[in-house]
């Protein structure tokens, strides 16, 4: 299995890419990875010991950088390592490929670049979200379409079963329809006539979910349009921030507090590592003609190893034809 990964991209590239790479080479003895940056950068990471057959570095000089405007970055840095790590999907020269770099540009480059997976309609961007349970829901879309139609939140909810059982491990997982309450009647226009779909096309159909019923993990995918899944990103992502900012000003306000955070020190590190971004490693975005994962900016060695090992499920697991069976299969009952 060959992986392409933007060296240049994150906050702290290339060294975290780099040490990301080392770790998981380490770990998989069945992946090459394609190291794709400003050579002499890369290198000064990259320990002489190193296994270079297994290891391929692409030069590349064009950075995009985080603050660059998505589609102008994209079409004017075509030789950027962003853009050229998800031409060489496009390429077949690998099976997937990871940034950690501007999200939108990265987008805008797997649409224009690495294309769609013929039927899909729109690409989805799906995230983690943690539950009180210790594992993961799947949510999608959270930002790569603000508005969609319900034959696109149909084929959000097929790409995101196929990908919650083959690459989460998720066994017969449940889908739910973010919504303003449970009741099948509820919702705008979007909701209600997505909800008729999903009902007449999807087993495993759930039915509407709250947002706060998410952390619950009332069910293993939710899929919502892309402005509606972004808020509840954000609005969790804050929540969950204040909450702890909020925790920390408490617990060591006086003695007595602090000795108590002593004792509940294991607990608290469990609870934190469950939330962390770096457990999962990154996100998938969902209907392009390639494996395309996204980082987290301020990923470290570790998140980079584990998004390198999310790659990894999706090419063994042969997630694209999987969901190109799905769409086939659909498009031939209409």
């Amino acid at each position: 299995m060959k992986i392409a990964l933007d060296a240049m991209g994150g906050d702290h590239a290339p060294k975290s890419i780099v040490d990301g790479a080392l770790l998981a080479l380490e770990e998989f003895k069945d992946i090459e990875l394609v190291l794709v940056g400003k050579e002499q950068e890369i290198l000064a990471h990259l320990p002489e010991s190193t296994d270079r057959s297994r290891v391929q570095i692409v030069h590349t000089e064009e950075v995009i950088e985080t603050d660059e405007e998505p589609v102008k970055a994209v079409r004017r840095k075509k030789d950027s390592s962003l853009v050229t790590a998800t031409r060489l999907v496009k390429e077949k020269e690998v099976q997937a490929c990871i940034s950690a770099g501007n999200t939108g540009a990265y987008m805008t480059a797997g649409l224009l670049v690495t294309g769609r997976i013929k039927g899909i309609e729109r690409p989805a961007l799906a995230t983690y979200f943690p539950t009180v349970s210790g594992k993961f829901c799947l949510v999608l879309d959270v930002g790569a379409n603000l508005e969609a139609k319900p034959s696109h939140l149909l084929q959000y909810a097929q790409m995101g079963l196929i990908y919650a059982e083959n690459v989460m491990g998720i066994s017969n997982p449940k889908v739910g329809l973010l919504n303003v309450g449970t009741e099948d009647g509820k919702g705008n226009d979007l909701s209600k006539q997505t909800f008729a779909l999903l009902k007449d096309h999807i087993p495993q159909f759930h039915g509407n979910v709250e947002a706060r019923d998410v952390p619950f993990g009332v069910t293993d995918v939710v899929v919502c349009d892309g402005f509606s899944g972004n808020v509840l990103l954000k609005t969790a992502e804050g929540t969950g921030g204040a909450i702890f900012a909020m925790l920390k000003e408490e617990l060591t306000k006086n003695l007595a507090n602090k000795l108590a955070t002593l004792v509940l020190k294991s607990s608290f590190k469990k609870i934190k590592k469950s939330m962390d971004y770096a457990e999962y490693g990154g996100v998938p975005l969902l209907g392009l003609a390639g494996g395309c994962i996204k980082a987290h900016g301020s990923s470290e060695g570790y998140a980079i190893k584990n998004a390198i090992a999310q790659a990894r499920e999706f090419i063994q697991q042969d997630v694209l034809e999987a969901i190109q069976s799905a769409v086939q299969k659909e498009s031939e009952e209409q």
